[in-house]
């Protein structure tokens, strides 16, 4: 497998208050690779600071092999990283075709993800296309904010938590499509609280604690051994 993203020894801060201190993770093509620990730890803030909205100010940021260190966040996208923020985000006052018609338009890269293409992962936002965002229910609207970053056809998939707040039949059906996307050769680096969710889509783990990586591994070897599960995990 071919390296994509390098994070080494970074710390960020929000103001005065510190948050990462020396995170460093590899995340290889192809892979899904999950941030693991308790809400706090700094697994969101590890996601923003790779995206470039909390730059860290020690430690650097590779992707492809360059340095992205403190990049603007569209830059950043521009590059080839997508972002599925935990609070979605989506445009509540256009329909779901138009939020994907607006994502299409602004992305500056080619591929496979076309709206057609969108509908055929998820059929529902093809029967709910002319829909306004902001009478979805919270699994269409994740589905949809998915959906809207793949229209800039990334390479690597940041996703946030995205099972938080959502009914457990929905989260199975979002880890299925999640699933797909990393059948079909998505790299994934996904920061999220639910252990069940995440051993089951990762080929490896980051447990944070405190703004420090605690550990690192295959995501077997947690699914397999419940002690250290419960141990590194345990909330």
């Amino acid at each position: 497998m071919t390296g994509l993203l390098s994070v080494e020894d970074i710390h960020t801060s929000y103001g005065l208050s510190r948050v990462l201190f020396g995170v460093s993770l590899e995340v290889a093509a192809g892979e899904c690779v999950c941030l693991l620990g308790r809400n706090g730890v700094g697994k969101t803030t590890t996601i923003r600071s790779i995206m470039g909205l909390a730059p860290p100010h020690r430690g650097r940021v590779l992707w492809q092999g360059s340095d992205i260190t403190g990049w603007a966040a569209y830059r950043v996208a521009r590059a080839g990283i997508g972002f599925v923020p935990e609070d979605r985000r989506i445009f509540a006052e256009l329909t779901v075709w138009e939020n994907l018609d607006i994502a299409a338009r602004a992305a500056k890269r080619s591929g496979r993800w076309t709206i057609a293409a969108i509908y055929e992962l998820f059929p529902q936002l093809s029967i709910l296309r002319n829909r306004m965002g902001g009478f979805l229910s919270g699994g269409e609207q994740q589905m949809l904010t998915i959906a809207r970053t793949l229209m800039g056809n990334p390479e690597l998939l940041l996703l946030d938590e995205p099972s938080e707040g959502l009914a457990p039949l929905v989260v199975e059906a979002l880890l299925t499509k999640i699933a797909e996307l990393k059948q079909q050769g998505l790299t994934i680096l996904l920061a999220e609280q639910g252990v069940e969710f995440s051993l089951a889509l990762a080929d490896r783990v980051y447990v944070l604690e405190k703004g420090n990586v605690r550990y690192t591994g295959p995501a077997a070897a947690l699914r397999d051994d419940k002690q250290l599960s419960d141990r590194l995990l345990a909330l």
